[in-house]
């Protein structure tokens, strides 16, 4: 069967998914400071011409790749708040800081923009933004889940889901850099027992 010739958009987005895919694994593995433009168009296997007929730089792509990685965090994120029960909600939030990030790419190259975004003024609003509604997701994930199970926890939802963030990606960090101290199975543990303890301790 002949292959389906792609119209002139649908090639355009296939190079705008190549060079945003080649743009991740650079970045991953050298940073951003240390990847060209040159280096993302190579990996992908397309010209620094093809380069900039698609993004205005490199900062561009960076903050395209960043806004389709949080748009998959979100939708993973609506997964725990659609679950039908409470038996749900326990199982996928012990999985919560899987659902996080896709990969362990993907979760250095957020490490990459918070690093970033602590030297450039104009990103960082660009990146909070983004931090902001997944925030927010969390924090009706938690308020949804205390309605279910009849416990008023102390503080804002919003506080408890930014220490939820922060703890989410320092066990994601152990487990990354010292996996035979925190393996993942453990990690996934450990993340249950403080989330249990956070809405069942919260009742004693």
């Amino acid at each position: 069967m002949p292959r389906k010739r792609l119209t002139r958009e649908e090639h355009r987005e296939q190079t705008r998914c190549r060079l945003l895919d080649a743009a991740a694994l650079s970045i991953a593995r050298k940073g951003l400071a240390a990847t060209s433009v040159e280096d993302i168009a190579a990996q992908a296997g397309y010209s620094r011409g093809a380069f900039y007929s698609n993004f205005d730089s490199k900062s561009d792509l960076f903050i395209e790749l960043l806004r389709l990685d949080h748009q998959y965090i979100r939708e993973q994120l609506q997964k725990l708040l659609d679950a039908a029960s409470t038996e749900d909600m326990h199982k996928q939030l012990t999985s919560l800081y899987a659902r996080c990030y896709r990969d362990d790419n993907h979760y250095v190259i957020w490490a990459e923009a918070r690093l970033h975004a602590m030297r450039d003024a104009k990103f960082r609003e660009r990146i909070n933004a983004l931090c902001l509604e997944k925030r927010d997701l969390i924090a009706s994930l938690i308020e949804q889940f205390s309605k279910r199970v009849n416990v008023q926890l102390p503080g804002s939802p919003a506080h408890h889901a930014l220490a939820t963030i922060a703890l989410l990606d320092g066990v994601l960090y152990f487990a990354m850099t010292m996996p035979n101290d925190l393996p993942g199975a453990s990690a996934e543990a450990v993340l249950s027992n403080v989330f249990m303890r956070m809405f069942f301790g919260a009742s004693e």
